[in-house]
């Protein structure tokens, strides 16, 4: 079955006080040289048989309306070989 991945974001321009957080552990816990941490959301859907492109905008609009706040968060959608 092929397996689509979907990576959640937040935009750019929005704070991300996670992110934040863990920037600051990694400094507290010794680790340098890390300028910038931003948290995100992996979801994985495998799909039944064929992914075609019909079936890879499905994913897309779900993406759009279930996974992601469009208003805040932007999505990418990757394939990924089949096992």
């Amino acid at each position: 079955m092929p397996r689509v991945v979907v990576d959640v974001m937040l935009k750019p321009e929005i704070l991300d006080p996670q992110g934040k957080a863990v920037h600051g552990a990694l400094f507290r816990l010794g680790f340098e040289g890390v300028v910038d941490v931003r948290q995100g959301k992996r979801f994985e859907l495998e799909v039944e048989g064929e992914l075609t492109p019909d079936r890879l905008a499905d994913v897309r609009r779900i993406a759009e309306t279930l996974l992601s706040n469009p208003v805040i968060e932007d999505f990418a959608v990757r394939v990924e070989a089949e096992a």
